[in-house]
C-alpha cells in the first residue's frame, strides 16, 4: 500500500511539474506576441532560452530563442556590427530544435524551424553584404526552400519568400508586385490562427511588409 501511495505521488509530481513547465511556455509565447523592439525581443531570448534549459526534450522553447534572435538581426539591419552574436546564438538554438525533432514524422515543425533558420542565415548578411553575403544569402535560400518543400502552406513561410521577393533586386529575382501577393495570402492565412504554445507569429511581420506599399 505504501509502495502504491509513492508511486501515485510521483506520478502527480510529474503531471504538475509538466502542467508547470507548460504554463511557463505559455506565458512566455503570449508575452513574445506583444514584443516589438530589439530590448523586448533579447529580453524573451533570455526567457525562452531558461525554459529550453528546464525543458531539454521539448524543440519549442529553442526555437522561440533563434527566432528571437532572428527578429533582432532584421531590426539591426541598419547596423549589422551588432548583429552577430544574436545571429551565432540564434543558429546554435535552431539546430538544437532540430535535432529535437522526428525528420519524418514532424514534417510541419521542421518547416518551422527552417524558415527561422533561413531568417538566422539572412541577418549573417547585414553584417557586411560583401563578405557574408555569398555564403549566407545562399544558406537562406536553400533553408527557405526546404521549408516550403515540407510545408508550402505555412504562412510564416509564405511571409518570409514575401520579404525575399521584396527585398532582391529585380535583375537577380526580385518582384515587389508577387512580394505584396504573398504577403497578403500569408497575412489572411493568420487571420484565425490559433494563440496557444505553437508558432503563429507573422501578422507583425506581413503588416511591416505591406506597410511599405502606401
Amino acid at each position: 500500500m505504501k509502495k502504491l501511495v509513492i508511486s501515485g505521488l510521483a506520478i502527480l509530481m510529474c503531471c504538475l511539474s509538466a502542467l508547470a513547465q507548460q504554463t511557463n511556455l505559455q506565458n512566455a509565447v503570449t508575452k513574445l506576441d506583444k514584443a516589438r523592439t530589439v530590448k523586448d525581443y533579447a529580453a524573451m531570448e533570455q526567457e525562452f532560452a531558461k525554459i529550453a534549459a528546464s525543458q531539454p526534450k521539448d524543440w519549442l522553447p529553442n526555437y522561440y530563442a533563434a527566432y528571437c534572435n532572428a527578429r533582432i538581426g532584421f531590426l539591426l539591419q541598419d547596423d549589422g556590427e551588432s548583429i552577430e552574436p544574436y545571429s551565432n546564438r540564434g543558429e546554435t538554438q535552431a539546430k538544437k530544435a532540430e535535432s529535437l525533432l522526428d525528420k519524418v514524422n514532424q514534417k510541419k515543425e521542421l518547416a518551422e524551424v527552417y524558415t527561422v533558420m533561413s531568417m538566422i542565415n539572412q541577418s549573417k548578411v547585414f553584417i557586411n553584404m560583401m563578405t557574408y553575403g555569398p555564403k549566407y544569402g545562399p544558406l537562406a535560400q536553400q533553408y527557405l526552400n526546404q521549408a516550403k518543400q515540407l510545408n508550402p502552406d505555412n504562412p510564416r513561410t509564405i511571409y518570409l519568400a514575401a520579404w525575399f521577393k521584396y527585398n532582391t533586386p529585380k535583375m537577380w529575382g526580385g518582384d515587389k508586385d508577387l512580394a505584396k501577393q504573398l504577403a497578403t495570402q500569408s497575412l489572411k492565412m493568420l487571420e484565425n490562427t490559433d494563440t496557444g504554445i505553437n508558432p503563429h507569429w507573422g501578422k507583425t511581420e506581413d503588416q511591416e511588409l505591406l506597410s511599405k506599399y502606401k
